[in-house]
């Protein structure tokens, strides 16, 4: 499964390059702060809105499941059995804020509702818990290298 999921999260991740000339410009889960997402949102055009709105719906909803899985699955491979699950909280927290970041951005391509000033929050937040779940599973694996070729001597 960790195999798959970081294919997964490659080639998902690959997809968003194919996306990005028509969006035409920087995509709304790169923009850190409310205030300038707003801004990002009023320079779109309807059919630039349009593309950004599927774009988060497939790929953007697919690409944290992906590289959430991806990391739990490290993080709980490599931590002591006795910590396996408290490891993977990280990975399933990122999950939770891409999706509510991605919530927000859709409702406010679909002009439904403006909550774009959450993402001054949800997105340095997702960011943030990203570095540190991808922290966890490499230290993680760096101990288990390091405990199989001290064992293996």
């Amino acid at each position: 499964m960790i195999i798959l999921s970081g294919i997964a999260m490659v080639a998902i991740g690959f997809c968003f390059s194919l996306v990005a000339p028509a969006v035409d410009g920087e995509l709304l889960d790169m923009i850190w702060s409310g205030p300038a997402a707003e801004a990002r949102l009023a320079e779109m055009d309807a059919d630039a809105r349009t593309a950004h709105f599927w774009t988060t719906l497939i790929i953007d909803t697919a690409y944290p499941l992906a590289y959430g899985a991806f990391l739990a699955g490290l993080a709980a491979r490599f931590a002591p059995l006795r910590f396996s699950r408290l490891a993977m909280i990280p990975a399933f927290l990122i999950v939770l804020l891409d999706l509510a970041e991605n919530t927000v951005q859709m409702v406010a391509l679909q002009e439904a509702g403006n909550y774009l000033w959450l993402k001054t929050y949800l997105t340095p937040a997702k960011f943030g818990m990203f570095a540190f779940a991808a922290l966890l599973a490499g230290v993680l694996g760096l101990v288990a290298l390091a405990r199989f070729a001290l064992r293996n001597r």
